[in-house]
Parts: C-alpha cells; structure tokens; sequence
C-alpha cells in the first residue's frame, strides 16, 4: 500500500486555512520555549512528549485570553441580550487544534513545532477527548457553542464539569467492557477555575409559609465552583465562554460532628456532597430516574440562574454594584435555552428566585419566566421522557415541588376554561400523572413554562405536533416551531478533512467556510472531470490513512479500493445496527454460494458505546463480532468482505473516521430518530447516504436530490399502518429465504460455535417483540444495497452523486440553525463582523 502523504506534507499545500501570514513563526518558537521551561520540573530535564503538548495548548491559549477578555469588555459596554445554553452535555473532543484553525494558527504552529523537531500530529493526540456527553444531544451543544461565537451572539454554554466523562470502551472477547475515562488526571490547559464566582446550591430541608413570603430552611448547601473554557468564534477575534460548575463540600460541612468526635468520617462525607459532578450518566435516549441525577439537573440550574440574575443586575465589566432592578426588562436582555427536558428545573428555580427573593408577584414572575425560557425536544421514544417521582422530589426538592403544583393548577385552569367538561383532556395535559406511583412529566412543565417549543428536524417537529404533544399544539400552536439540527464546517470540514476543504477552495473560494450556502455553486462542476478526479483522490487518500490506522489497531488487513460502509452512532435497538448485521451476513452468504462471482468489495465498520445497563445492546455488539470472527477469517471471501467493530468511538475517532467514509448507514426506523447529525457530517466529507426516510435524512434528501441518496424502507405512514395492522415478525422470516437464512444461522450457532445459544434471546426478539420492525424493512433494504454494490463499480458516476450531496449541505451548517434560534426564538441579530485584534490599538 504505496503511503498517503503526512498531514504535515499536505498542510504545506494547503491555503484554506491560511499560512496566517501575521503569525510570526520565530515568536511562536520563542513561546513555545518559555511555556515548556515553566513546564518542567526543576529536577527533570527531560521533556516527555506531554510536556510539549502542554507547551503547545498554553502558547495557542496566549493567543485566546486577550480576544476573550475583549470580548467580554465588548458585551458589557454594548450590553446586548444574552443567550445562555443550558445542557447537561457538552461533548466536546480535543481543543487544540479547533482552536488554531478558529484564530487562524495552524499553519504558524505547525511550521514553529517542525523546526523544533516535534511532530505536531503527536503532540495533538496527547490530548485527552473532553467527553462530557453521550452523543448527539452533547455533540450538538458543542457545535452551537462553536456556531453562537462565530456569529458574534453574547452566548454561554453552561453545564457540569464531570470529572469522569463517557466511559471508555474496550472490547475483550467480543465484550463491551468499560473503563472509567479520567480525562482531567493530567490537568486540563484550556479552563480556568473562577471561585470567586462560587454560588451555594440547597438540597432537601422544608418550606416556611410566613406572611411576608415563603422560606426555604434546614437545607443542605453544595457549592458551585465554576470552570470556564474559552470558546473561540472562527477568525472573527470573538471569545465566548462554556462555564462548567463543579460540586465541592462547604468548609464547614458537617464538621458539627467534631464535637462527638467524628471529625475523621465529617471529612470524609465531604464526598458526598461532592460526587455531584463526579460521573456523567452514561444512557443515551433512556431515563433513569436516580436521586443523583435529579441532584446534577438541579445543580446546574441552581448554580446557572444565580449567575444569570447576578450578570443582568450588574451587567458592567468587572463591577459589583447593582445597576438594574426591574425584572420586567429580563426578557429583554435574557434568553435561556433548555437543551431537552435535563435542565427543566430552571422553571421553577426562576418562579423560586423571582417570587421568594425578589418578590415579585407570582403573575409577574410567570410572564418573565415564560418569555425568558425556551425548550428544545429531543427525542419521542416513550423510555426517554423524564418522568421524576413526585415522592423523590418533595424529598429533594420541596420548595420546588409545591411551586410546580402552583403551575399545574393555574395550567389545569386555562385549559378547563378553554375546553370545558373534557376531564380525559385535563388529565393527558397535567404536569402530574396520577395513578400508581405520582409522577411529574418535566416535557410538560417545559412546554407551559416557555414561550418556544422546537424538534429537532421538520419531520420531527411534525411528529411532535400530530402525537406526544397533540393537545398542547391545539391549545398554542404558536409555540411550536421546527428548528433542524447543524453541525459546525470548522471542526466537521476543516479540521477534520483539510484535503477536501482545499479542494472547495481552489474552485469557489474560503469564504464558504463561515457562509456554507455557497457550496451551491458547486453544482457547477459536477461534470467537471477535473474537480470529479480531484474530489476521488481527496476520498482515496483519506481512505489510506485511515487503512493504516485500522490496520495498526486492528490486525486486519484492509483492502482500500473496497467500499467503505460505516455506521457510528450510540448501540440502540432503534438506531438498527441488527439490520445492518443481517446485511453483512447475506452478503457474506452470497459471496460464499457464488465465490467466482464479481463482487463489490466492502469493508464494514460499526461502532458506538452501548450503555452499560443496556442488556440488549450490548448482545447486539457481540453479535457484531462474532460476525467478524467468522466473515474475516474465511478464506473463500478473502478481502471482499470484512467486518471491524470500531473500538471506543469517540468525537477523536469520528474525525478520523468520517473523512474516509464511502457509505453512511442511516437506518432507523422511521419516526424514531429526532434529526441525526452523524448523516450531515458525512454527507458534508463525501459519503453517500443509504437511509431511511426519518429525521433529517428527509430534508438531506431535498437538498441534494432523493435520486442522490439510497433511500429505502417503511415511511412514517406505513410504520404507523403497520402498527394498526399488527406487526408479524414470522410473516418476513418465512416469505424471505436469505432472511431466514441469516437468522437460522444466528439461532443455530454459526457465529458462536462455542456457544450455539448465544444469540437465543436477539433472534427471540427480533421474532417476537422488535418494536422497531428490522425483519419489515430487510427486503428493501437488500435491494437498495444492491444499488449501491452496482453504482459503486462506476467510480465517476459515484463521485457525481457525491459532488450532488456535497453541494447540498448548505442547509446543514450549525451557523443556519443559530441563525434560526437567535432570529425566531431568542430576538438577537447574528452578524459575521468582527472584533479587533488585541494587538490592533484601534
């Protein structure tokens, strides 16, 4: 395999990121130096490759903190509303090199760490993913945060600072195992702990009614320790902040106990209160409704509202003095955006704060509230809903409790008022369902207590309206509205794929990068056999690369003219990796009945994270391998067809992953995903997509031409036609030979011939309970595989489709969605002006 060429030989081809001229190499080199000897330990004259590394981060950083300090001089002399992004995830990689190609650096550093001998590649995968999140509900927070600064909005991302992120996986014997991720042991270069912003949280205790106002006593306080991490717009000098609280014990925390002599346990209890932020919970679409969970979600809030009020009353750089009391101006200056139902605390928190400490009237802070907050839904899968306890929370929470009762009962009276005598329409739309065990539906407290409602893709936001949130629409169908998901083309296109973003670059320009619509104009060149070769050769290349790295991973020898077929994403049974399992196993049959045939060489490649107490998902990994202990050590198949499970897929891998893929596998059923993001991120690197018609799959498929993605299966119609008629698993498995084939293997032990029942209980589900319909969407889904295997041989014509997406994804850039949220929800301006430089004394 002739070697691809390094990154550091490609990046001095490359103009689109700029040789950042202004930069000056020598007073990098000379940075650089000076970090390191402050690095070193005096009696340790040996730099460990970490050393550099850090180096590195802390003379990139130099060039963040006077834009970031600007930048918030610049907000509070403008004043301008703020927007704060409350999310329990922030998924957010490695900062590094997002940070040079934001401020233009790249180039610059990557010259000055050649000339010191040092490999800028290495010293990047020194750094630790921040992992702070499950999957796309953080990953997308990331990009927001990314989109808000390079949009100059006056944003924070506010959330927890965990200490163990998302667990790492290993697979041993085929086995997920999980290894906690202790990203922070080595420090981490990029935040700044800010204790003198340090804020109590209270926990448990009980309510006063007095007749000046109610009072919440004998509560146990947590402190809030806020982390703050610069977030650099792109080339525009702007710095936002994500503002990460951390829990720590208060100094005097039961030390009480001293007098009795328990001083030694008094301390040791300090954990307690701290294992607040400790570990993020690691379920993905799936609620478990945990006291230390409910105590996270109310953490954040807490610690965040006491931060919003403190900004809006002062709003003037570095004072403390109060300059604004009228609450009913709060609106105005204040948006927050719940990221799904995590942060639902902050309604009642603010009524708390507005109506017990301010003193405002209920009616008042109820209009503040409303018009202030706004709530972002995720997902309709019925296990996802957070559904607290009512008993958990008159523990935890009891002042908060019998405010949410106050809500309720004035909603209840509105929607009496608008529909009287419907009882049955009273009890759907209450914040508490009754019967067995009282529990509050936060999505419910969300809707009532904000003034906007969005899905996540039209057909989800359509979705939202016509079944969970039916009645809610009919009452204020003003409320409602769609705003499809984005990812950011910096760290997505970029970063990631540097060869590709200079190919755009030669024919239309950089400035795409923050406009991405203007990727339109590539429809031009779809003809072009120039640009056709050009885009094919990028592919290759990647493909290459990543080739090494499986190959060194891995111990598989990879064939890199095959199709790259790749499917990453969380392990859930509706995301559908069996299906795709079921693919890989009657093509291998095929192969094996026709071994003289031409075959269209595939490598297959699945990954994600199951989550730990996800019983199914896991089973459905080893499945995985096991096929590939069978498919790839089988030499009538050779290099035709070959399985891997991804190891460990992370935000790090996906950059590595998705510039080399050849097909994205986007197969939920369909009304089941909310958008995906995944989709755009290969769409935008040149896969083509084979996908159902669900989430944002349906308008990828506008924007680039159905005819331009392989689309197959039931539509939402037909999965809820299907549902009336009743779903029959054994209809399929009888009328489809290949499909019963597979499934007979998988029962009978041909992938696990050490253990024939292995697999027992994914067939007995897939026979008997598959909510998500795997075996209805088989038949079409072998089909359309089979235009994929045929278009695959007409290398050009592939590339056309490809040039078709790439030239379609305009819509799907973070900046687009931003731009929505901050115009039709929060009533900010986005603009790409930029900020001077520190140095520019203008």
């Amino acid at each position: 395999m002739s070697k691809p060429l390094s990154d550091h030989e490609r990046k001095k081809q490359i103009s689109v990121r700029g040789l950042a001229g202004i930069e000056n190499v020598a007073e990098l080199k000379q940075n650089f130096n000076r970090h390191l000897h402050f690095t070193l330990v005096k009696d340790r004259n040996v730099a460990t490759r970490r050393d550099y590394y850090f180096a590195l981060a802390h003379t990139v950083r130099d060039h963040l903190i006077g834009r970031w300090i600007r930048t918030q001089q610049h907000y509070y002399e403008k004043d301008p509303k703020r927007v704060y992004y409350i999310s329990l995830e922030f998924y957010m990689g490695r900062t590094l090199q997002n940070t040079m190609v934001n401020l233009a650096l790249e180039n610059a550093c990557d010259e000055a760490t050649y000339q010191l001998g040092l490999d800028m590649e290495e010293l990047e995968d020194m750094e630790e993913d921040a992992g702070l999140g499950n999957g796309g509900l953080g990953r997308l927070a990331a990009c927001f945060l990314d989109s808000m600064a390079s949009l100059g909005l006056a944003a924070y991302g506010y959330g927890i600072r965990y200490e163990f992120g998302i667990f790492n996986q290993k697979i041993v014997n085929g086995w997920q195992v999980e290894e906690a991720d202790d990203w922070l042991r080595y420090g981490n270069p990029w935040e700044k702990a800010r204790p003198e912003y340090m804020r109590p949280v209270h926990f448990y205790g009980r309510t006063e009614h007095h007749p000046d106002g109610v009072k919440w006593v004998d509560t146990q306080v947590v402190l809030a320790l806020p982390y703050d991490t610069p977030v650099p717009g792109y080339r525009n000098n702007i710095v936002n902040t994500m503002r990460l609280w951390s829990a720590k014990a208060p100094c005097d925390f039961n030390l009480k106990d001293f007098n009795v002599g328990g001083y030694i346990q008094a301390v040791l209890d300090r954990n307690l209160a701290e294992n607040i932020s400790r570990v993020l919970y690691p379920n993905d679409n799936f609620f478990e409704g945990k006291e230390l969970r409910l105590k996270q979600e109310y953490f954040v809030v807490s610690a965040t509202l006491q931060d919003i009020v403190r900004r809006f009353k002062v709003s003037k750089f570095g004072c403390r003095d109060v300059v604004r009391t009228d609450f009913n101006k709060m609106p105005e200056k204040v948006a927050i955006q719940l990221n799904d139902t995590h942060p639902a605390m902050a309604i009642p928190e603010l009524m708390r704060v507005l109506v017990d400490e301010e003193k405002l009237t209920w009616e008042m802070a109820w209009d503040i509230c409303v018009r202030t907050c706004a709530y972002t839904n995720h997902t309709v899968l019925p296990e996802a809903l957070e559904r607290w306890p009512v008993d958990l929370f008159a523990h935890l929470l009891p002042r908060h409790l019998e405010i949410v009762y106050e809500i309720n009962r004035r909603h209840l009276e509105r929607v009496a008022a608008k529909y009287p005598g419907d009882h049955d329409r009273l009890r759907r739309m209450s914040l508490i369902e009754e019967g067995g065990q009282k529990r509050i539906n936060m999505a419910h407290l969300c809707i009532v207590g904000s003034h906007a409602v969005n899905g996540v893709a039209q057909i989800h936001s359509d979705i939202l309206k016509a079944t969970i949130f039916k009645d809610f629409y009919e009452m204020e169908p003003h409320k409602f509205q769609n705003k499809t998901n984005g990812i950011t083309p910096r760290r997505w296109l970029v970063m990631c794929n540097p060869g590709l973003a200079e190919v755009i670059a030669e024919r239309i320009g950089e400035d795409y990068i923050r406009e991405l619509d203007q990727l339109r104009s590539l429809r031009k060149y779809i003809n072009d056999e120039a640009f056709i070769r050009d885009i094919a050769k990028v592919k290759q290349e990647n493909k290459l690369k990543f080739s090494v790295h499986l190959e060194e991973h891995y111990k598989v020898k990879i064939n890199p003219n095959s199709m790259f077929d790749i499917q990453v994403k969380r392990i859930h049974e509706y995301k559908r990796q069996l299906l795709n399992c079921l693919h890989i196993i009657t093509y291998y049959n095929r192969i094996k009945k026709e071994p003289n045939k031409q075959w269209t060489p595939r490598t297959v490649m699945i990954g994600g994270k199951a989550a730990p107490g996800y019983h199914t998902a896991k089973m459905i990994i080893r499945l995985i391998t096991a096929i590939g202990e069978v498919v790839n050590n089988d030499p009538v198949v050779g290099d035709r067809l070959k399985v891997i499970f991804l190891e460990n897929y992370r935000v790090t891998l996906a950059e590595k992953a998705i510039p080399a893929a050849d097909l994205s596998e986007q197969i939920s059923t369909a009304g089941t995903e909310a958008s995906g993001t995944g989709n755009m991120k290969f769409m935008l690197n040149g896969a083509l997509t084979i996908g159902t018609m669900d989430g944002a799959n349906v308008e990828m498929a506008e924007e680039a031409g159905e005819e331009n993605l392989f689309i197959f299966g039931m539509r939402v119609d037909d999965v809820d036609a299907l549902d009336r008629k009743g779903y029959n698993a054994e209809e399929y498995y009888n009328r489809l030979p290949e499909l019963k084939q597979a499934i007979d293997q998988i029962a009978g032990g041909f992938f696990s011939p050490k253990q024939p029942d292995l697999f027992k209980e994914i067939v007995n589900m897939l026979m008997h309970h598959d909510r998500f319909k795997v075996f209805a969407d088989y038949e079409d889904y072998i089909k359309c595989q089979e235009k994929v295997n045929a278009l695959y041989k007409n290398p050009k014509e592939w590339t056309k489709k490809v040039i078709h997406n790439i030239a379609g994804c305009g819509k799907f850039s973070s900046d687009r969605t931003i731009s929505q949220y901050a115009r039709e929800i929060w009533g900010m301006e986005p603009t790409l002006e930029k900020l001077p430089a520190p140095d520019d004394k203008h």
